[in-house]
């Protein structure tokens, strides 16, 4: 791990005037992407005028499919192999040909590309102080502060400890010394959310509540501990399939009014998960983020790599439509609300060394990225008010310029259209699109 912090740059002008790029640097980017034969997994289209290659990679769930009712997975997504976007926008600036990723250095976008992305960098240095987001996962993580301590270390942010009393961990009964089994799959999903969290809200306080296992009763008593004990933010980065139990599961674990619940949309494609569906929770999709020469200076489109991967989207089979939705085509639950950056070959930089291969600096995607991401945009928000739901600020907010319009892309095959495709508007895989700023997650 290198302990000097990451220093890039911030601003909209400078942040895009990094990532341009010459003629001959993406021709040899090309050339080098032409000779790695990698068969993949993930592939996301780049529209940058910057860029004539593509980020191509391979990547591994980082948590096995649920093998009974009740049971969740987490969305986090590891990069196996190939090049991400990060890499080549790297190594097309200097002119130089994209190296391997290794363990030593990060691989995807970090805390600056992020808060640029999304219009956060002033927030991002401002706002924040005091407030708590909850991080809401299975098992156990041993080594998730001193990851977090890494990756913030790496790029520079304000130290975020259990003896600052930044940082605490705590199980599903609050106990900070009894704590679950360690699972090496999940505590790669506690190191990417916990990055996320850092990366989005350096400034914000961080409660990691772990459940004694996967199923949808224990993290949902997590989720009950983390409102507890004072978290007004709380994400989780988790789905399975929808059951007729669904409705018992919103009264019971997610009806927190004046709480900010995010849910991740799900990386299987078109199709509704729980409890991404719950009427409670801000549902969040996925896209592929890369560089361009908007005046943005990023492009987003829908993240599939196909039919059966990809972010989720869709109606609900059994929640009920909350009154601020107004799509008329699905007359329960419509996915998602809004989205964030989850295609891994346009991945984010996560640093673990209990999961996968334990050996530090990896690049992950999945919707089990975008949703810290969002609730820490409503983090930079500031509190909700008492007695609202915040899963509908963005709806109060449609159509602004406080959030980026995803326009192209579809993430599987629907009758109706809008449930799978991308447009001008409200759409399933990416919900009103991605933050602008934290006015559109503002009561």
């Amino acid at each position: 791990m290198r302990t000097a912090p990451h220093t890039r740059p911030n601003t909209p002008a400078t942040r895009r005037r990094w990532h341009r790029v010459s003629g001959a640097a993406a021709a040899v980017a090309a050339l080098v992407l032409a000779g790695l034969g990698v068969t993949t997994q993930a592939t996301a289209a780049t529209t940058s005028t910057a860029h004539t290659t593509k980020p191509h990679v391979t990547w591994t769930r980082s948590c096995a499919t649920p093998s009974k009712k009740g049971e969740m997975a987490c969305n986090a997504l590891r990069v196996t192999g190939g090049t991400t976007a990060f890499q080549l926008e790297k190594a097309a600036r200097k002119g130089v040909t994209p190296k391997a990723a290794d363990a030593s250095s990060p691989s995807g976008y970090g805390p600056s590309d992020l808060q640029d992305a999304y219009g956060l960098t002033a927030a991002a240095t401002s706002n924040g102080s005091g407030e708590t987001i909850a991080i809401v996962d299975a098992y156990d993580d041993p080594n998730a502060e001193s990851d977090l301590a890494a990756y913030r270390s790496e790029y520079g942010l304000p130290a975020c400890t259990t003896s600052n009393g930044c940082f605490k961990k705590v199980s599903q009964t609050g106990s900070t010394t009894s704590l679950p089994t360690a699972d090496s799959g999940w505590a790669t999903e506690i190191s990417l959310d916990l990055d996320m969290v850092s990366a989005t809200c350096p400034n914000c306080n961080i409660l990691l509540v772990e459940a004694k296992s996967s199923s949808m009763a224990n993290l949902g008593t997590a989720v009950n501990r983390a409102v507890t004990l004072g978290a007004k933010f709380v994400s989780n980065s988790y789905g399975g399939s929808e059951s007729s139990s669904d409705t018992s599961y919103d009264s019971s674990y997610f009806n927190h009014p004046g709480v900010a619940i995010t849910v991740s949309a799900g990386d299987s494609g078109y199709g509704a998960e729980y409890p991404a569906a719950s009427k409670y929770v801000t549902s969040v999709g996925g896209t592929a983020l890369s560089t361009s020469s908007s005046s943005r200076g990023w492009t987003e489109k829908v993240w599939s790599t196909s039919s059966s991967e990809g972010t989720g989207s869709g109606c609900s089979s059994y929640d009920a439509k909350p009154s601020w939705q107004t799509d008329t085509s699905c007359s329960k639950r419509m996915i998602a609300d809004v989205s964030a950056v989850a295609d891994p070959a346009t991945g984010v930089s996560v640093y673990d060394t209990y999961g996968a291969d334990g050996e530090g600096w990896a690049t992950y995607g999945g919707t089990s990225a975008s949703s810290p991401i969002i609730a820490s945009v409503y983090a930079l928000a500031g509190t909700p008010s008492s007695s609202s739901y915040p899963a509908r600020f963005p709806y109060e907010s449609a159509g602004t310029s406080a959030l980026n319009d995803v326009t192209s892309g579809s993430n599987g095959s629907c009758s109706t259209t809008y449930f799978c495709t991308a447009r001008s508007g409200y759409d399933g895989p990416t919900g009103w699109g991605t933050p602008q700023g934290v006015d559109a997650f503002t009561g």
